[in-house]
């Protein structure tokens, strides 16, 4: 299980969207189109899935520690 991720387009940063997936099954969804809160630049941003991932645990915690 892992954390769905987008990139901020203002600063290139990862963020969470808070939503938790298991990667084989977020690559089987339909694309969808959601929002999430950026902590970067404190906006909203919207997003396709197609330009999302999921980070598993250690990937999370490399990407908080960058």
């Amino acid at each position: 299980m892992g954390m769905i991720m987008v990139r901020c387009p203002q600063t290139g940063r990862s963020i969470e969207t808070g939503m938790e997936m298991d990667a084989e099954r977020f690559q089987r969804m339909p694309v969808f189109f959601s929002r999430t809160y950026c902590p970067h630049c404190c906006i909203y941003h919207e997003w396709f899935a197609a330009h999302a991932w999921v980070a598993e645990v250690s990937d999370r915690e490399r990407i908080a520690l960058a």
